[in-house]
C-alpha cells in the first residue's frame, strides 16, 4: 500500500490544525499551505473534502478560516484516509461463484492485508502523531556551548 499525495497533504494540513487546536483559532488556507508547503488551491479541495467528511468544520468572516471538528485524539488516521480515498469496495457474493480458486486465494490475501493496514491506521490518531512529530524534534535540538 502506498500514501496516496491527497491523503499525505491532508494529514500534514491537519497535523499544523492540531497543533493550533488549544488556541481555538480557525487557521487559513495560506498560513496552513506556507507551514507545510502544500499548494493552496489543492489545500482548499482537500478541506472542503474534509469539511464534509466531518473531520474540520469551517468558519466564514475576517477572522474565518478552518479548524478541527473533534479533539486531535478523536480523530484517527484511518478516519482522514477513508475520507479522502472512499472504501474500498468488497467482491459481491455472486462475483465469488465466477472466480476460480487461484482469484479467491489473492483476494483473500489481499483483504488480510488490507484489514491489518486498516488495524495501524485506526490505532494512531492525530494527537498520536503530533507526539511522534514533537518528541522527534526534541532529539534533534542541539546544544551548543
Amino acid at each position: 500500500m502506498e500514501l496516496s499525495c491527497k491523503s499525505q497533504y491532508a494529514i500534514l494540513a491537519l497535523l499544523e490544525m492540531a497543533t493550533h487546536y488549544e488556541s481555538g483559532e480557525p487557521m487559513q488556507i495560506r498560513q496552513i499551505a506556507a507551514q507545510q508547503d502544500i499548494p493552496d488551491r489543492y489545500l482548499e479541495q482537500l478541506l472542503a473534502t474534509l469539511r464534509r467528511g466531518g473531520i474540520v468544520k469551517s468558519q466564514r468572516g475576517s477572522k474565518g478560516g478552518y479548524l478541527l471538528a473533534r479533539e486531535p485524539w478523536k480523530i484517527s488516521v484511518f478516519e482522514i484516509s477513508e475520507c479522502l480515498e472512499g472504501l474500498d469496495i468488497k467482491p459481491g457474493e455472486d462475483d465469488t461463484n465466477s472466480k476460480s480458486v487461484d482469484s479467491l486465494i489473492v483476494d483473500e490475501i489481499w483483504q488480510e492485508a488490507r484489514q491489518a493496514a486498516n488495524a495501524v491506521l485506526q490505532k494512531h490518531s492525530l494527537q498520536d502523531l503530533c507526539e511522534k512529530r514533537d518528541s522527534r524534534k526534541q532529539l534533534n535540538i542541539m546544544y551548543y556551548i
